[in-house]
């Protein structure tokens, strides 16, 4: 390819990525450093945005929400991820039919299935899985006024959405694996438990810090899903930075676009500090020979 056509096809490309990307994050943090109002030029406010931000109660009951949430839900993702791409893996003709059903939740905007998911446990739509739990155990719980029982929908939300990308992924890394790798080991009479960890897991460790890596990035941005999951979130102590955000910058006639702005490079640098380890061990697998 001549480097006249590379640059014809490579340039509309960078264009587009300095414009969403570049443009805006100089944008955040030259605003972080500035008191903003809406409709009139900011004037430079060093780094008190950031004190604010950083000694506010309530961010901080933010970051410990969202980390938290990140946390249990990567977890229970590549955990899930694993065995349910094990079990489709497994099947044959009936494959395609589970995938198209599986993938419903991930296709689905957020914001459509988080409120479609929230009618599970409200009873003025019916509120089955409240119906079942009230069954069982006799007892009312207060999904959407209580913490724990919120924080554990949200969950529940988050890893029924972002499940069926993982399966995928990591399914994707099970077809790859060597069947002479398996027969061999499954010769040296290695038990199903030995089989996976020993085996097949170590073949596909760089597909499994992938997913944990992208699950991670998504759920630390988490907003959509608290709308009519958590409508009481602040009150809660649910309220995810990103929410935060929003809330502070725009929600209520807010005009504090300065202290957003710092709220969001911050979320930046917890963003880098959560994946540092993903990234520096996929840049090691990738090294290896």
């Amino acid at each position: 390819m001549r480097r006249r056509e590379y640059v014809a096809l490579v340039l509309p490309s960078v264009l587009v990525m300095f414009g969403l990307l570049v443009v805006p994050l100089y944008r955040t943090i030259e605003w972080s450093l500035q008191k903003v109002t809406y409709g009139s030029p900011g004037s430079f406010a060093g780094v008190s945005n950031y004190t604010s931000a950083l000694t506010d109660p309530r961010f901080g009951r933010a970051v410990v929400f969202t980390v938290g949430l990140t946390v249990v839900a990567t977890a229970i993702l590549v955990v899930g991820g694993y065995i349910l791409a094990c079990m489709v893996n497994a099947l044959r003709r009936t494959r395609p039919l589970v995938l198209g059903v599986l993938l419903i939740s991930y296709v689905l905007p957020q914001i459509v299935g988080a409120t479609m998911f929230s009618w599970l446990f409200d009873t003025n739509f019916g509120g089955v899985a409240e119906y079942l739990l009230h069954v069982v155990t006799g007892q009312e719980v207060h999904w959407f006024t209580s913490a724990w029982p919120n924080r554990i929908i949200l969950v529940l939300n988050v890893v029924w959405a972002a499940l069926p990308f993982a399966m995928l992924m990591i399914m994707a890394g099970l077809q790859g694996v060597s069947n002479d790798m398996i027969e061999a080991a499954e010769i040296d009479g290695v038990s199903r438990i030995q089989l996976h960890w020993h085996v097949i897991i170590p073949s596909i460790k760089a597909i499994v810090g992938f997913v944990a890596l992208i699950s991670i990035m998504d759920i630390l941005r988490v907003f959509d899903q608290l709308i009519p999951l958590s409508p009481q979130a602040v009150q809660l102590g649910n309220e995810s930075i990103t929410l935060y955000i929003y809330n502070v910058a725009f929600q209520n006639g807010g005009q504090n676009l300065g202290l957003g702005s710092a709220v969001n490079v911050l979320l930046m640098v917890i963003i880098m500090i959560m994946l540092s380890p993903f990234i520096i061990g996929l840049l090691r697998e990738a090294r290896k020979p």
